[in-house]
């Protein structure tokens, strides 16, 4: 699959989350299986962009090509301003955020809030389509279905993306009124991609081989992007590909791979955001690793109490040599827990 001048190493992506796609979560979601991965948001304010948070979201040191950047904004010559901001600092592809439901995005008119007013929708992926235009860097969008239920008009800004000049479309099936609540629905992911010639990527409640293929069935789409189903469990890209790929399982991953991983993962995390920040935010993400285990909650809560990574980084490892003593594989899940963070 190709995205403008870049070919991917297979058509399973990694979905933009807030707080949770840095460059160390997408580097192990690569490693994993995954062909591609989006950025968390950035701001197109300006006065944003030498923020400590926005630099962090914007880091892509040692990261595998290509790199993509997602903006998110209200105002088109913003927007292309960010586009070429982010281009000069390394993005090779440049995605438009009109899906994110959170409403701190969404009362700003930004985000899914922007399929409620079409013209400055198109606005903006016009003004961001020629602004990248000139340095040869795609364009793509992601959307959800509508704003509503009663007004899905994905079709619509699907094909006027498309005659704008955009690469790829991805598409959540759910309106913003829904957040994440019920169940995405795949109809309208489907028109989308019979809409138009551009790659079509499918998203939403992708959480099993099974639920991938039948997706991929259901829609025709190009690719898949997976979100909260990777939170804890980035092994996922290749349990789905693999099966696939053979109509066969993987066995659950060595309880010492899982162990060997998770402590890379919390290096990296601490050498991104440093001590104290590092500490707290990585708590989600052990919270996801060990949601389901046995032992698990208990172990979370203990979690909770650690204030520096050292001691963080012994429990964990504590943990799950304990585990290993009794499993040699990851047990399946005892106990489904909904994720923590929900900016898919």
């Amino acid at each position: 699959m190709h995205i403008g001048p870049y070919t991917l190493a297979n058509n399973l992506f990694v979905a933009p989350m807030a707080g949770v796609t840095d460059r160390p979560f997408r580097m192990l979601c690569k490693q994993l299986g995954a062909g591609y991965a989006v950025s968390e948001m950035v701001t197109s304010r300006k006065d944003l962009w030498t923020s400590l948070k926005t630099s962090r979201r914007a880091d892509h040191t040692g990261e595998s090509g290509p790199i993509a950047v997602q903006i998110a904004g209200t105002d088109a010559a913003m927007m292309a301003e960010a586009a070429v901001y982010n281009i000069e600092r390394g993005a090779q592809i440049i995605d438009i955020n009109m899906g994110c439901p959170a409403k701190k995005v969404c009362n700003k008119w930004a985000g899914s809030a922007l399929m409620q007013d079409e013209p400055l929708a198109m606005s903006i992926v016009q003004a961001v389509v020629d602004a990248a235009q000139p340095h040869n860097v795609p364009v793509t969008l992601k959307m959800r279905t509508g704003w509503c239920d009663a007004h899905k008009n994905a079709v619509a800004l699907a094909r006027a993306a498309e005659a704008a000049g955009v690469q790829m479309i991805t598409v959540h099936g759910r309106t913003r009124e829904q957040g994440y609540k019920g169940f995405a629905e795949y109809d309208t992911i489907t028109a989308v991609k019979q809409a138009v010639h551009v790659p079509v990527v499918a998203n939403g409640d992708i959480d099993s081989p099974e639920k991938a293929k039948e997706v991929l069935k259901l829609t025709g789409a190009d690719a898949l992007m997976i979100g909260r189903a990777a939170q804890g469990r980035p092994w996922i890209f290749r349990e789905i590909a693999h099966y696939l790929a053979t109509g066969e399982h993987l066995a659950q991953p060595l309880v010492e791979e899982v162990s060997r991983l998770l402590l890379a993962h919390l290096d990296e995390h601490y050498a991104l955001y440093g001590e104290s920040t590092g500490v707290r935010s990585a708590r989600k993400h052990i919270a996801w690793y060990i949601r389901s285990l046995p032992g698990g909650e208990a172990f979370r809560q203990h979690m909770n109490t650690l204030e520096d990574s050292a001691s963080q980084h012994r429990a964990v490892a504590a943990f799950f040599d304990d585990l290993a003593e009794r499993h040699e594989r990851l047990p399946e899940p005892v106990l489904l827990v909904e994720p923590l963070a929900l900016h898919e």
